[in-house]
């Protein structure tokens, strides 16, 4: 995502799952934050929350502490481990300070206690998103293994070696590395990268993807990009 693509995301709806196991909460909170122009998904456990965090993007995330299957820390702790990158904001009854640390540590950005303003709740998700895009913004050299890319220069390199791409695998190979080490959906490459709706009937991800290959992968004998069947693409450093 190039920092053009993030100052048109800021103007768009910010995306903001909610893993909350109340469904009167969780009504409560989709109505109010559509209302403050949020894009708002439910998810109603654990498990799922899990799920839909890693298949889809998001800007900002709210973990509800006590949800079904997976536990709001755990839960926070396993996307973090998975790579994750967006905030967290941690939502629970329990409010002292025990608590807040222990979701603290385990990878929350944040921590609001019930009840709580709700207005108070979308300056700290505003908050959060912003920060986390100044954050991308500050990244002037993404790096994986001996690969880098530099988003002022545009210029991609591995083990020194220049590696010339167009303009859209070079958008591609951004977002690939600012969310490295985690599994990325070709829904999600389709919203970030090409600013459409996933078409199932056509192959222009997976024919990129192979363009990207050609280029940064196969004069290397260590590979970067894989395929995970039935879920999309990661780029990492091998076990």
């Amino acid at each position: 995502m190039q920092l053009v693509d993030i100052a048109i995301r800021l103007k768009n709806k910010m995306k903001v799952l909610i893993v909350e196991d109340e469904p009167k909460v969780a009504s409560f909170l989709k109505q109010g934050l559509e209302e403050q122009a949020f894009d708002v998904t439910i998810a109603y456990d654990g498990f799922f929350g899990k799920k839909m965090a890693l298949d889809n993007y998001y800007d900002v995330i709210v973990l509800d502490l006590l949800i079904p299957y997976i536990n709001g820390i755990d839960l926070c702790k396993q996307l973090r481990t998975e790579g994750l990158k967006a905030p967290i904001l941690m939502l629970t009854a329990l409010g002292s300070t025990d608590d807040k640390v222990l979701g603290l540590e385990a990878g929350a950005d944040d921590y609001l206690v019930k009840p709580f303003e709700f207005r108070e709740l979308v300056a700290r998700l505003r908050a959060l998103c912003n920060r986390y895009t100044d954050n991308l913004q500050d990244q002037k050299v993404l790096k994986l293994a001996d690969l880098e890319l530099d988003l002022y220069k545009k210029v991609v390199r591995r083990g020194g070696k220049s590696i010339d791409l167009t303009a859209k695998e070079f958008s591609l190979l951004e977002y690939l590395l600012r969310n490295k080490n985690r599994v990325i959906s070709r829904a999600e490459i389709a919203e970030k990268v090409w600013d459409v709706n996933f078409d199932t009937g056509t192959n222009i991800i997976d024919v990129y993807i192979n363009f990207l290959r050609k280029k940064v992968d196969k004069e290397f004998s260590l590979k970067l990009i894989y395929t995970m069947v039935g879920m999309g693409y990661i780029m990492k450093e091998p076990d």
